[in-house]
């Protein structure tokens, strides 16, 4: 296999892990949702077990976060291990909630009313507490389900350049599936400097020169 191949088999989306199906709009929200949790400063482990959480209490969309109420989402979080932000991160998801019902009536048309990804950008940023890390991760695994191209993150690129992968050559959901591969290697094996676990170590120059 080339490393292409040995990436993807290795890394699998996000929301693939959490089994959310991307080309539903309620999948989409789900998604939502997990970036929100996954933005914070807090282990992939934790936040995907606290959406998890969410899922199972059936906390998954913006009608089900407003009716759960503050003290509700704040004992799923503690529960999800969310502890350190817990009450910040109640408060964040009702006001999120509640703005995005007001203004667009959902997500899809939140989307729909966009110009363009910019435009789409700018709107998720005006919710209080989606910054610009929050929303590269909900855009990330969206292209090809929308009509969008996110800038490429930094992280992607480093990790890309280590392995000589021109992320020019791809677009769509295969980008978004290399992106988001190259991301997952670099926090699981090249920033812990895990070279000699790493399942793509013999294409990556790193390793090589060592």
């Amino acid at each position: 296999m080339d490393k292409i191949e040995v990436l993807l088999g290795n890394f699998p989306l996000y929301a693939e892990d959490l089994r959310i199906d991307l080309k539903v709009p309620s999948g989409r929200f789900k998604w939502f949702l997990a970036s929100i949790l996954f933005g914070a400063r807090i282990s992939e482990k934790i936040a995907s077990k606290t959406y998890k959480t969410f899922e199972r209490y059936d906390v998954d969309s913006a009608e089900k976060i407003i009716a759960a109420g503050w003290d509700e989402l704040v004992r799923i979080l503690d529960e999800g291990g969310y502890v350190r932000y817990d009450f910040s991160t109640a408060t964040k998801l009702l006001d999120i909630a509640g703005r995005l019902k007001e203004k667009y009536g959902s997500l899809e048309n939140l989307y729909n009313q966009s110009l363009d990804t910019k435009d789409l950008e700018r709107r998720l940023q005006e919710f209080k507490g989606i910054g610009a890390v929050t929303t590269q991760i909900f855009l990330r695994e969206l292209r090809g389900v929308w009509q969008i191209s996110p800038e490429i993150s930094d992280k992607a690129k480093s990790v890309a350049e280590n392995l000589d992968i021109n992320l020019q050559e791809f677009e769509g959901e295969k980008l978004s599936r290399v992106e988001t591969a190259l991301v997952k290697l670099g926090i699981k094996y090249c920033k812990r400097k895990r070279c000699g676990d790493c399942p793509v170590r013999d294409f990556c120059n790193l390793h090589i020169i060592r």
